[in-house]
């Protein structure tokens, strides 16, 4: 047996890699009292990688091969550069499934943009790949917080609906919407396996929020195309709006996320005084 496919040379790669970092490294709380032995518990890397600590021991221990899944949550966990990346997936023996580098920047189509622009008086987002937000109009800047301050590598639905207090209270019906948008999240996942920035976002999210790691284990999927949300807004108080989602015909992962009442209804006059405070602070911006 060649060395880059012995088990035991990945199980002790990873003993040795995760007894060189610390629980602040990764994002964990610092234990209270001092450790007998260096470096990450067994339990916190298997908690990091969202896998199970019986499948992890095993792995150490060189009773078991690794998946390609598996070594993506494992590189992120162990939070293992690009030489340290391909150096673990020789010594699975998966050279082969050696996760692409990060693609290129997603930019919001012309047309998108366009369509955007045009929708005034209506909340609107474009999401990319991994429910990214590359773009919105003011209405939707009014109704869920300053996209503009936040950053751009941060800039992500599943990522603020999970960890922006703002964004996460203004839901009334927080458990539904969130397991909807991870239920989303893991259909697209299914997609495409090696994205690191998906495992990026997976381990964030599993490491931060109970419920992202449960639900996420839970393998539900959804396309949530559209639907009703109920929020709660300082502005307007409490209103129900449709939230329906396009797909771009391009292949480029891109939707338009809009969200709509009926006209008429006090959910439609509540969205018409949001809209029209967002456009007076636009001008008022622009005037500045």
């Amino acid at each position: 047996m060649t060395p880059d496919s012995d088990p035991r040379a990945l199980g002790a790669y990873l003993k040795a890699r995760r007894a060189q970092l610390r629980p602040r490294d990764c994002g964990l709380p610092e234990p209270e009292a001092a450790r007998r032995v260096a470096g990450l518990r067994r339990e916190e890397v298997a908690l990091l990688a969202s896998i199970s600590v019986d499948y992890y021991t095993r792995l150490e221990q060189g009773r078991v091969r690794a998946s390609a899944p598996v070594l993506i949550t494992l590189a992120r966990a162990l939070r293992l550069d690009e030489d340290q990346q391909r150096y673990l997936y020789e010594l699975a023996g998966r050279a082969d499934a050696l996760p692409r580098r990060r693609g290129p920047q997603q930019r919001v189509r012309p047309a998108m943009r366009r369509l955007l622009a045009q929708l005034t008086g209506t909340p609107a987002l474009v999401l990319g790949r991994r429910l990214d937000i590359l773009a919105w109009n003011p209405a939707a800047t009014a109704l869920f917080t300053d996209f503009e301050a936040i950053p751009p590598n941060r800039r992500n639905y599943l990522r603020l609906l999970f960890t922006n207090e703002q964004v996460r209270t203004m839901h009334e019906n927080w458990p539904h919407d969130a397991r909807e948008a991870v239920a989303a999240l893991r259909m697209e996942a299914a997609a495409d396996t090696t994205d690191p920035d998906l495992a990026r976002l997976v381990g964030d999210l599993s490491v931060q929020d109970p419920d992202f790691r449960r639900w996420w284990a839970e393998h539900q999927v959804n396309s949530a195309t559209y639907g009703t949300k109920r929020y709660h807004h300082p502005l307007t108080g409490s209103m129900t709006l449709d939230c329906d989602t396009w797909a771009s015909p391009d292949g480029s992962g891109q939707r338009l996320m809009v969200l709509t009442a009926e006209p008429g209804t006090p959910d439609h006059d509540a969205l018409l005084i949001l809209t029209a405070w967002a456009a007076e602070e636009e001008d008022t911006n622009r005037t500045r």
